[in-house]
């Protein structure tokens, strides 16, 4: 007690001095305007003994999408610490580096503080009115003379849910589908490939669900660096007995926890899934049951299987027979078994042949469905899956609705507005109903030639909404096209790299956006698990909440009343529970609806009350449900459902939060049955076979039509389960045991994708020029979300002797995404404080490369990068690794001096994707960072 005392007492006496110090500088700067005889010496007040009331505000981390809760202690409006939640059955009062620091985001001196305009290549300040003003009128002027789709709205991530699904309204009355945000280039494969695989594009168990495993599948996953408290479930599997494998090209932090590690050749995750799965079939350790009943196209995924045998897969990923067996028989051996994958699954342009192949994986071993099993997908940032449930997505409406006519008429009819009005807004109607352009190709549609690209104008001006610029590839195209825009308006609490890599001198915005922890509203975990964020604090200096600028912006454009027409404005800031209860009357396809402002408020209120295994709350005010109400959560609120923990699980009713795979694709297929068998259903379900999903039609014809009230059956007549406003469908059904989507097979051959059965393609890049002949990429393509994108013309050069290392990149437990914020946070910046690339020792000899001096990474691109070299045997000979977090460099040169005063971060570096090189998707437009090549040489 002594030491705490004596050390707090000096404290004291330090700030007394550096408070009497400020004063007597202030007083001597003002001793030669002031006569002598009023100077006189200044005394700091004496620091008060009484304490300060203080309350707690119940927040959530704004990193990765764990979700853990954070206790933000508030004294007379000022947050002055923040604590650990012991009561949040997801973190149980455990952080990360980034989740300790994040008080430090809310008041950085980083922060952009005011509205700033470019003029002749300095920042300066204006006022908000200003701003709205000279953005909004030259929009204007640019949709009169351009249209509509000269404007690219990139939205954020980190938006809450409120946000998120308010951007993309507004984008709709603005009458684009130019939008887009983060998760396109994170996670865009994983949602389209277990949708169409499953039913739903999301994680199907949770993060706590491990605890029931018994072995578990890391792939292109580290999650002890990119979702650390999530680690603390597999560990406590791993101490229950649960098997480890970890596959990855570099050994990781998370690896060194494995039992069983495979180094894997980038890019050859097919070949590897299928070899696991040879073994798995000649072995008969697959789920004959489940396969049988629950899937569909099963015999042609085995067909493709068998043609990887033990040589081929060894010879096209690098892993020895005897480690792919041992994969195998770990997952088949001990079961329930688990898969887990990130970006280094998702980041390929096979990327959603990659997905559906681990999606395939765990249907044949009958994963999916149960606990312990699953598909589970660890997301990015804080609230990457509720924005891409409800956000700004160019290929759809809130939901997942899409963008045919029938779902604009249904968020028509939500929002009270005339579908014909929305329709006025657009280009045309073949715009309206048209994917927009995507944010990993914002820049092409700026670059290329006007009579290639699928709209009637190049973009002119792009907003950047809460994303990095630097998380995106091709950087040199990227800054190119930034010079050609009109406009150019960066929307942030942070002046992220877009404000400094432009190269412009004018034409450029900067507004101060407030953080999340200076809002309030919903963010959804990557286990679907949606919490309810207090505000801690006012917006601080001149920032304004996100939401308040999408109105003020609506205002000047012309279409705040039809924003905001269900929803209440209060000093301009449209009310955030209101907007949520407009997404619970729409968003009906994927269960937002019965997740009130109410209950989840309830449920941040009675963490405590949740079993950190199962998140089922056993005793108290939601006793019954499961922790944030995970989406599906049927009907209205007033449904009481609890959300559905565990996708697919036949062993609990729908009403208990059970289901089967979603029958999205028809009844049948070339004459084959699409629905699942007879008996396989739900628990109490009154149909004991497969059924399509419900409409009035099917309601009428099993005589549960009279089960609605007059009311709802007005408002149900002519609609489906996910058109019906009045949630009656969706009760009937549910009362009788039903899922309202059916209940139909997993689709191991989706036919409407580019192929039908995953097969492997050699990267765009490959240094195995003997392997492109034989697993060749996609033929080029003409029109790919508006425009031209490239497969085999990319693929034709061979840069493999000039570039002779493979290059891929990941994540760091220190930084968050771009890194911006986490760069400007002073207790992370100390930990992790230059950009590194890791090359393997042997490679470091022949470069003359030596740890912790300068090399330049090129690449085919013509990029230089100057930064660290790491040389470690966490990689291997032939291939290097760099993280993805850094920015504020330009091939070799320091930005600092681009940036607003004082807006640089602390710690800047070159952004690897500045080297990335050419690669997208042929499904999502998902860029390519996983595999290309380069060189280094010592600088």
């Amino acid at each position: 007690m002594s030491l705490v005392k004596s050390t707090r007492d000096s404290a004291l006496k330090r700030r007394r001095f550096l408070v009497g110090a400020g004063v007597a500088a202030g007083a001597g700067a003002l001793a030669r305007h002031l006569p002598l005889n009023v100077i006189e010496p200044a005394q700091a007040d004496p620091v008060p003994n009484t304490p300060v009331p203080t309350e707690v505000k119940r927040t959530v981390c704004s990193h990765c999408s764990v979700g853990c809760s954070v206790d933000a202690v508030v004294a007379n409006g000022v947050w002055v610490r923040q604590e650990a939640a012991f009561d949040s059955p997801i973190n149980m009062g455990a952080h990360c580096a980034k989740g300790a620091s994040v008080r430090e985001h809310a008041f950085g001196e980083h922060r952009l503080r005011y509205p700033m305009k470019l003029v002749n290549g300095k920042y300066q300040r204006i006022s908000w009115d200003q701003a709205i003003d000279e953005i909004g009128d030259k929009l204007l002027h640019l949709r009169k003379e351009a249209g509509p789709d000269a404007l690219m709205l990139i939205g954020s991530s980190k938006h809450n849910n409120e946000q998120a699904y308010l951007l993309r309204k507004f984008m709709s009355f603005w009458g684009s589908n130019n939008c887009d945000h983060q998760a396109r280039i994170c996670h865009s494969t994983t949602v389209a490939g277990v949708a169409q695989t499953f039913g739903y594009g999301a994680m199907t168990n949770s993060f706590n669900d491990l605890h029931y495993s018994k072995a578990v599948l890391f792939i292109g996953s580290n999650p002890a660096e990119a979702h650390p408290i999530s680690m603390l479930h597999f560990l406590h599997a791993k101490e229950l007995g649960a098997k480890m494998i970890v596959i990855d090209p570099r050994f990781t932090r998370t690896a060194r926890f494995a039992d069983h590690y495979v180094r894997v050749r980038p890019g050859t995750d097919i070949p590897l899934v299928w070899g696991i799965l040879w073994h798995i079939f000649n072995n008969g350790w697959e789920d004959k049951k489940f396969i049988e009943e629950r899937t569909w196209g099963m015999d042609d995924v085995r067909a493709e299987v068998m043609k990887w045998t033990p040589d081929k897969v060894s010879d096209v990923t690098g892993v020895p027979e005897s480690a792919v067996r041992l994969a195998a028989e770990m997952l088949a051996t001990n079961r329930p078994s688990s898969v887990v994958w990130c970006m280094g699954i998702t980041q390929h342009h096979v990327g959603t042949a990659n997905v559906r192949a681990l999606s395939i994986l765990q249907l044949v071993l009958g994963n999916i469905g149960i606990p312990g099993g699953g598909a589970n997908i660890y997301r990015g940032h804080d609230n990457v899956q509720g924005a891409t449930d409800v956000g700004p997505n160019g290929d759809s409406l809130p939901g997942y609705y899409g963008l045919a006519e029938g779902a604009w008429k249904h968020f028509a009819n939500v929002w009270g507005v005339d579908y014909e009005w929305i329709k006025s807004r657009f280009g045309s109607k073949e715009l309206m109903e048209k994917p927009g352009i995507t944010v990993s190709r914002w820049f092409d549609a700026v670059n290329e030639e006007n009579q290639f690209i699928d709209q009637p104008s190049n973009l002119r001006a792009v907003f950047y909404w809460g994303h990095a610029p630097n998380s995106q590839t091709r950087l040199p195209d990227m800054k190119a096209a930034m010079q050609k825009l009109d406009m150019m308006v960066v929307i942030d609490p942070y002046p992220s790299m877009t404000a400094a890599m432009h190269g412009r001198t004018d034409g450029v915005y900067l507004l101060p956006a407030a953080s999340q922890f200076e809002t309030q509203g919903s963010c959804t975990a990557s286990n679907r698990s949606i919490q309810w964020r207090e505000r801690v604090i006012q917006p601080l200096f001149e920032c304004k909440t996100d939401h308040e600028i999408m109105y003020l912006f609506a205002r000047k454009l012309g279409f705040a009343e039809e924003l905001c027409k269900n929803i209440k404005v209060v000093h301009n800031e449209p009310v955030v529970e209101d907007i949520l209860r407009e997404i619970n009357r729409s968003c009906w396809t994927i269960g937002y609806t019965g997740c009130s402002p109410e209950r989840l408020k309830l449920h941040m209120e009675n963490k405590h009350t949740f079993n950190p295994t199962t998140l089922r709350a056993d005793s108290g005010p939601c006793k019954g449900d499961y922790y944030g109400l995970p989406w599906p959560c049927w009907g209205t609120p007033e449904m009481k459902h609890p959300g559905t923990p565990i996708l697919y699980d036949l062993s609990k009713s729908v009403a208990e939060g059970g289901l089967p795979f979603r029958a999205n694709w028809g009844v049948e297929h070339n004459g084959s049955s699409l629905l699942a068998a007879d008996g396989s259903t739900n628990k109490n379900s009154e149909l004991d076979f497969g059924y399509p999903e419900f409409d009035h039609v099917f309601l009428k014809k099993l005589g549960w039509w009279a089960e609605l009230t007059p009311a709802e059956q007005a408002m149900a007549e002519g609609k489906n389960w996910k058109t019906d406003l009045s949630g009656g469908i969706i009760r009937v059904v549910i009362a009788h045991g039903c899922a309202p989507y059916g209940n139909a097979r997993a689709r191991c051959n989706v036919w409407n994708f580019p192929d039908p059965v995953p097969v492997h393609r050699e990267p765009l890049a490959s240094p195995r020029r003997d392997l492109v002949a034989k697993y060749p990429t996609y033929d080029d393509k003409a029109n790919h979300w508006r425009l031209p994108t490239l497969y085999k013309s990319v693929q034709a050069v061979d840069y493999s002797k000039d570039f002779p290392l493979i290059m891929t990149s990941g994540r760091l437990v220190e930084y968050e995404g771009g890194g911006e914020e986490t760069r400007s946070n002073p207790w992370l910046a100390e930990l992790q404080q230059n950009m590194f690339v890791e090359i393997n020792p042997r490679d470091a000899v022949q470069i003359g490369a030596k740890l912790g001096e300068y090399v330049w990474l090129e690449t085919p691109t013509g990029a230089r990068l100057k930064m660290m070299a790491m040389v470690t045997e966490r990689v291997p000979v032939g291939l290097v690794w760099a993280p993805f977090h850094f920015g504020g460099w330009w091939m070799g040169e320091d930005l600092e001096r681009h940036y607003p005063e004082h807006g640089a971060p602390i710690v800047r570096g070159e952004a690897i994707n500045t080297g990335w090189t050419y690669g997208y998707d042929a499904v999502t437009m998902m860029q390519e960072t996983k595999v290309s090549l380069c060189r280094v040489v010592r600088a």
